[in-house]
């Protein structure tokens, strides 16, 4: 039986981990393609430039890796003809995504961050909605929807630990914050982030701490530009 895309709403905890709840939403017809966005961003030059990367006398500086994107349609359908589909109103199914993918979250104050799963095609995503489309294209003579083509745009979801180590790799002279967890320590910490585990006393008087070797999980540490 082929596998349907689920989409789960999750909860962030304070040291970043992503674990999902029990509000989901399984596609009843599968999309028939979807489109994976990756995309870096280089300094000092134009963007027309930037399209001629190759060429011999550009030099582009790497900037920074973009958020991973997702972006994929389906059908919903209320009519009964589809195969191995029930008849459904169309507007309780779009409501029931809206409510996983859009809708706000009083608890963390913005919408859920959400895992998307398809089978071996999109085994893990994890991401916050940015657009939501329905073109609803089939209706009854009141006036009810029979059949829509809901479109998603996903943008990749990064803990504040793991968006300061990307950081890192494109841009050094920034301010990192980090969100300390079981088994960090200063010296491992500022080797992912300066590459140099000797800054450790720096970071240990910026962030007025007394010790540096038991870090508490869910401390957050600034570690700014070293100069």
């Amino acid at each position: 039986m082929a596998k349907k895309l689920v989409i789960t709403a999750c909860t962030v905890s304070k040291s970043g981990k992503v674990s999902p709840t029990k509000k989901s939403f399984k596609l009843r017809i599968n999309p028939a393609e979807f489109k994976q966005g990756l995309s870096v961003t280089y300094k000092g030059i134009s963007e027309e430039e930037a399209k001629v990367i190759g060429r011999t006398e550009a030099s582009p500086t790497f900037g920074y890796i973009n958020a991973e994107t997702l972006d994929f349609s389906f059908i919903i359908d209320g009519t009964g003809v589809v195969p191995a589909t029930k008849k459904e109103k169309v507007a309780d199914t779009v409501e029931e995504l809206r409510q996983i993918v859009y809708a706000y979250n009083g608890k963390i104050h913005e919408p859920n961050v959400c895992r998307l799963v398809w089978g071996d095609g999109l085994k893990e995503f994890e991401g916050r909605l940015t657009k939501m489309d329905v073109n609803y294209t089939l209706f009854r003579p009141s006036g009810e929807a029979l059949r829509a083509k809901v479109s998603l745009n996903f943008t990749s979801f990064a803990t504040q630990k793991e968006a300061a180590l990307i950081a890192n790799k494109s841009s050094p002279d920034m301010t990192h914050k980090v969100i300390v967890e079981a088994g960090d320590t200063l010296p491992l910490l500022c080797e992912r982030i300066y590459n140099d585990p000797l800054q450790y006393q720096f970071i240990a008087r910026r962030n007025r701490l007394s010790g540096f070797r038991d870090l508490v999980p869910g401390t957050e540490l600034e570690f700014p530009p070293i100069r």
